[in-house]
């Protein structure tokens, strides 16, 4: 990395630690795209690399008072990006249509990586964003994000219109990205990410 860009870097990291959501926002533009594509070299599909990029962002601004801004983000951001896809794939192991649709074709074996991030606060925030959703649109939201399947999968299994699922993710994730905007200790970043993922 050249010296300029290393030095503004390091700045944005020393204001993110102040819990600079502009410099958290600078941040989140550099390099998402590089997690997204880095986690779909693991995981294959378009859904589980957006889910990458959601958790990645989320555990660094929880994790913000502890960075380092003398060590290289960029490692630190892609070292967190192989975690998190690392326990996706561990946790897929156990699931029979994750299992088919990842490890297919796969020989890597991966050693479980253990996590700084309290992992038990960041799933409270998940699950109490999601348990605001009316249980019909909580089910298109879990079929789509925690299964993985597509609008049309969902229309056939629930028996209605595509346009009726995309319509009910969209209310689900602007009521997920106001629950967000409200939760003293997520940015609105994380929640306009949500928000775009239709």
């Amino acid at each position: 990395m050249h010296t300029r860009e290393n030095n503004r870097e390091k700045l944005l990291v020393k204001e993110l630690m102040r819990h600079n959501e502009k410099a958290f926002r600078d941040l989140f533009d550099s390099y998402s795209q590089d997690v997204y594509a880095y986690g779909k070299s693991i995981l294959k599909y378009d859904v589980y690399a957006e889910e990458i990029v959601q958790d990645v962002f989320l555990k660094i601004w929880l994790n913000r008072e502890n960075l380092n801004p003398d060590l290289s983000f960029r490692a630190y951001v892609f070292t967190i990006t192989r975690n998190l896809a690392i326990n996706f794939l561990h946790k897929a192991a156990n699931d029979g249509k994750l299992r088919e649709e990842i490890f297919y074709g796969r020989g890597e074996t991966y050693n479980h990586a253990e996590n700084r991030i309290d992992d038990a606060y960041y799933e409270k925030i998940r699950l109490q964003a999601i348990a605001k959703l009316p249980p019909k649109r909580r089910r298109i939201f879990e079929l789509s994000r925690k299964e993985g399947k597509s609008y049309e999968e969902i229309s056939s299994e629930l028996g209605i219109s595509i346009s009726t699922v995309k319509n009910q993710m969209s209310s689900a994730l602007e009521t997920i990205r106001n629950f967000l905007f409200s939760h003293s200790d997520v940015t609105f970043i994380i929640a306009a990410f949500l928000l775009g993922n239709l």
